[in-house]
């Protein structure tokens, strides 16, 4: 199941990098990305947000995903 949910998540990531347009003109642009990321910054936050997805999609599906986040978590609550 998680093959299946990752690939679908990693068709949506490529999705919203070849085609940001569609996604500006459906969902419309972003004040905080225009403002912190200057002009076209909501098509770029678009393109970063649809990368972030394939790198966590691939993560999960791979397996790699659990030892990244217990590498970064959990020296917080002592589970080394």
């Amino acid at each position: 199941m998680k093959y299946i949910l990752s690939i679908l998540a990693i068709a949506l990531g490529v999705y919203m990098v070849i085609k940001t347009e569609w996604f500006l003109q459906n969902f419309g642009r972003s004040a905080w990305a225009e403002d912190k990321l200057g002009g076209g910054g909501t098509r770029l936050m678009y393109k970063v947000l649809g990368i972030i997805i394939i790198f966590i999609s691939l993560s999960v599906m791979t397996g790699s995903m659990e030892g990244m986040v217990m590498a970064v978590l959990g020296p917080l609550f002592g589970l080394q």
